[in-house]
């Protein structure tokens, strides 16, 4: 298992995970609904170009909302388009993006550059 830390301040962002797959997420809801989450609970998968780690949402209990209300637009939840949307909540950095909306994925991407791993046994 695997908890990542904020490079700044090493306070824990995540719980502890493991390496898995997306989930096979049911078809767009035809009304203003947010899907399930791309990821199982307690898993993460690195992105295509290994800089960020795809994360259930409720995987990152070390982080807290922007502090910038702007950058936590959206109608159902939280579209993430407007830059990084939670910040580490021991010292204030810009650590991921939300998305939660009825129009995106329902995820977590953490920024890889601020984060370092820990291994747990």
């Amino acid at each position: 298992m695997t908890i990542f830390r904020c490079a700044g301040c090493r306070q824990p962002l995540t719980s502890e995970v493991v390496a898995g797959e997306p989930l096979r997420g049911p078809e767009r809801p035809a009304a203003h609904e947010v899907v399930s989450p791309r990821m199982a609970a307690g898993t993460f998968k690195v992105n295509f170009d290994a800089s960020l780690l795809i994360l259930h949402p409720g995987d990152v209990p070390g982080t807290a909302p922007h502090p910038d209300a702007r950058r936590l637009a959206g109608c159902c939840g939280v579209a993430g388009q407007d830059g990084p949307n939670l910040v580490c909540s021991g010292c204030g950095i810009e650590v991921a993006t939300k998305e939660s909306d009825c129009w995106t994925d329902n995820l977590v991407a953490l920024i890889l550059a601020v984060t370092d791993e820990t291994k747990v046994l």
